[in-house]
């Protein structure tokens, strides 16, 4: 592997420069003792820069990705960082950032260099801000689509990079599109969701959005709720800027555990929220500043879908979408897995699987040889894998053959296998155990049972009630919690099923047992086992959960997992993954609630 020379003569945009800049000035006047603490917080924390549980100098730096787009120079510049500044790799993360852990603060100026040497920036991405803009990782490849997405999220996400009302919300404001009603991008919990819909008007069809909001994970989940049948391309920009004007005027600033716009709905009641942000939408276009109109980017890059071709057929994508693998030869086996049809645009794509969201530095540069090679478009994905897009039937032997030589091309992307966990206790300060130790146990246990492949089921994982990992919204859900038995803390799980996002709408994962950790992974093949055993043709897991009674009598069936052994009868139970020492659920203070 040939490491690429990073070239920080780049011109950097005199914005980031501008950031880069301060970060320097605002580090030496804290490292001098003229800035306070909780100043200090605040100032990275909006620079994208993020405490972790390691304390000290360690930081972890977030990178944004809007609508997960990533060129070659980008992989390039990332592969640079992690063998550089962090741990030799990164993290995809569920919003479509990259993270780095174990970066010192004195490095970050560097880092932040770097990003901005190939147009990447970590502004915003933490602290009280409009976080990454989320869109659908197939967007303008989709043979699904109502509109591309792509160029509106871009669009939003820089219209709000620096703007006056993004830099200090009651708490962070996130905002997601999907292309279609599948929703492969998530719209549906968070504080802006946009899907892409149409309306009949005078004898036609016209193209435009469904605007959902006020949505949210987190220990207490909400919908995000419809707030108009339909918004039409010229006012879908306004209405989020509305949105986030409403939020800024009106949301909890003296509780930070309710500063979300979904408890806007609690306090002001849905109509009334409504009529605010009406109300707001229309004097904005009055404001001086106000640029109007359909954005630029949409105008240039365009937003027609990608269509399909009549005679392929398509390949069906979003939640509960059963897989089959027929094939017993590697590349059959990933190709029936891991590839999307369709023809949108006369071509074809394919996922790479990243273990546990995980990238190392040489995967990334390979990653980049690879896109430059087939002259493909890549986004990152919400599942914490990449897409590479843009490709011809002819090229897919090329790709799996690449991929397996940098061990990215399990038939596991999408599938069984593919578990999303948050950083966990590995780093993270509010966690209560390693999220990403028991993601690695139960992937490790479908393998042993031959259950890995099984499609049209996910699972996700968070190391506390908070969601990173969006337990609430994945078939299988755990959330890390301490757990005392025989007089000892111990690490624990409650398991959650039946939770699910697509059609435009959402339901929640409810609750069917407690587990101790190491039990968890049983839990999970016992549940898939008794899944596939039953299920009817075509039947979703939810449907089948609705049969056996919901996931109260489908816990039943596991009670007796939540069992610990006496201490010296079973001392694993008492330690958790990827640890050495007795359990021991500490806590810090917690900088995304600041």
């Amino acid at each position: 592997m040939v490491t690429v020379q990073i070239d920080n003569t780049a011109v950097i945009d005199p914005a980031q420069q501008a950031d880069i800049d301060k970060f320097e000035r605002m580090l030496v006047r804290y490292k001098a003792g003229e800035i306070p603490e909780d100043v200090m917080r605040v100032f990275r924390l909006n620079n994208g820069i993020y405490g972790q549980r390691q304390g000290g100098t360690n930081q972890m730096v977030r990178v944004k990705i809007p609508a997960g787009i990533a060129h070659p120079e980008h992989f390039e510049a990332l592969a640079h960082i992690a063998r550089t500044y962090s741990r030799g790799w990164g993290h995809i993360t569920t919003r479509q950032n990259i993270q780095f852990h174990y970066v010192q603060i004195d490095d970050v100026p560097d880092v932040m260099r770097t990003l901005a040497s190939v147009g990447l920036t970590t502004r915003e991405a933490c602290g009280d801000t409009v976080r990454n803009v989320q869109g659908c990782h197939l967007a303008g490849a989709c043979p699904h689509e109502v509109l591309d997405i792509t160029a509106w999220a871009r669009a939003t996400a820089l219209h709000f990079l620096r703007h006056p009302y993004a830099q200090r919300l009651p708490r962070k404001f996130k905002i997601n599109f999907s292309g279609c009603a599948t929703d492969c991008g998530q719209a549906m919990f968070n504080d802006v969701g946009i899907i892409a819909a149409t309306r009949e008007v005078d004898g036609g069809v016209e193209a435009g959005f469904r605007v959902f909001v006020a949505g949210g994970l987190g220990a207490n989940p909400h919908p995000a709720l419809a707030l108009e049948d339909f918004t039409s391309r010229e006012d879908l920009l306004p209405t989020i800027e509305a949105c986030l004007r409403v939020f800024d005027h009106d949301g909890y600033r003296d509780n930070k555990l309710r500063a979300r716009m979904k408890w806007l709905v609690e306090k002001l009641g849905f109509e009334e929220l409504q009529r605010r942000i009406f109300r707001e939408r229309k004097f904005l276009l009055a404001s001086s500043s106000w640029p109007g109109g359909i954005p630029d980017l949409v105008k240039v890059h365009g937003d027609a879908p990608a269509g399909r071709h009549a005679e392929v057929e398509v390949t069906p994508v979003g939640q509960g979408v059963a897989v089959s693998i027929g094939g017993r030869a590697p590349y059959e086996r990933w190709e029936q897995a891991n590839v999307v049809r369709g023809a949108a645009k006369g071509t074809v794509s394919a996922y790479a699987w990243a273990r546990l969201g995980d990238i190392t530095a040489d995967q990334f540069d390979a990653l980049a040889d690879i896109q430059r090679e087939l002259g493909a478009e890549c986004r990152i994905t919400n599942r914490q894998n990449i897409v590479f897009r843009d490709l011809g039937e002819h090229q897919l032997p090329r790709l799996f053959e690449a991929l397996s030589a940098i061990g990215m091309a399990e038939p596991g992307a999408e599938l069984l296998r593919d578990v999303v966990a948050c950083p966990g206790a590995d780093t993270c300060n509010l966690a209560v155990t390693q999220s990403r130790g028991l993601a690695d146990a139960i992937g490790n246990r479908l393998d042993e049972e031959g259950l890995a492949e099984v499609g049209g089921l996910r699972i996700n994982i968070s190391g506390c009630t908070n969601s990173c990992g969006q337990h609430h919204a994945s078939d299988i859900g755990f959330f890390g919690a301490e757990r005392r038995a025989h007089g000892r803390s111990a690490p624990g799980y409650q398991m959650l099923l039946g939770g699910y996002v697509g059609d435009s709408q959402i339901h929640f994962g409810t609750k069917a047992l407690r587990l101790p950790a190491r039990n968890a992974p049983e839990a999970v093949v016992r549940v898939v086992r008794q899944f596939t055993a039953e299920r009817e043709a075509g039947e979703e897991f939810r449907h089948w959960l609705e049969r056996k009674g919901g996931s109260r009598e489908v816990g039943k069936t596991l009670t007796d997992l939540d069992e610990f052994p006496l201490p010296d009868d079973g001392p694993e139970f008492f330690v958790d993954y990827d640890e050495t020492g007795p359990y021991e659920a500490v806590i810090g203070d917690s900088e995304c609630a600041t």
